[in-house]
């Protein structure tokens, strides 16, 4: 399975969408530099609230451009960062992947896998109805995430639009995504 980069952004504050820049870098154990996640302790302001010393599980966010394609048939319109990515994708099934997968972008950024995020109500505050739009219900009727996933950085570098995305399995068994 093989990907691309559509589109890397960053904020340097706490705000529902993100920048579009022309390349991000990407720091080991921490995230996207000059982003207001990036962190080895969380930084997301209800995790901060309810534990500061968490290890930071969230240092970038990634979500699959196909999901836009998936919400403008319901009537959205969403375009790269404005559900708040570091990393727009395409070509690859990231809500398929198992927790430890390594994404390697371009020639030296690995990212690791750490589970799904969360949609939250502000994203019902950035579109009335695209809340529901981005949850599904599988048919064993477990809810499904599908605003993009949570990782790592286990090696940092420059991230741009075009990068190739490989993707490495981590050996069995494969442990799904969860919320982090």
């Amino acid at each position: 399975m093989e990907g691309r980069v559509v589109a890397v952004a960053r904020d340097d504050a706490h705000r529902f969408s993100k920048e579009v820049v022309a390349a991000i870098t990407v720091l080991e154990g921490l995230g996207v530099e000059g982003d207001a996640h990036a962190g080895r302790t969380v930084k997301h302001r209800s995790r901060v609230k309810a534990d500061p010393t968490q290890p930071n599980l969230r240092q970038v966010h990634l979500i699959h451009a196909e999901l836009f394609d998936e919400v403008a048939a319901k009537g959205f319109i969403v375009v790269p960062a404005e559900l708040g990515e570091n990393i727009t994708t395409q070509g690859i099934d990231l809500l398929a992947l198992p927790r430890g997968t390594v994404l390697t972008v371009g020639m030296t950024v690995k990212l690791e896998v750490t589970g799904l995020r969360n949609p939250c109500a502000q994203i019902e505050a950035f579109q009335p109805g695209l809340l529901s739009a981005v949850l599904d219900k599988a048919p064993d009727g477990t809810l499904v995430r599908k605003s993009g996933i949570m990782a790592i950085v286990l090696a940092g570098g420059v991230v741009r639009p075009g990068d190739m995305i490989g993707v490495q399995m981590p050996e069995p068994p494969f442990l799904p995504l969860e919320r982090v």
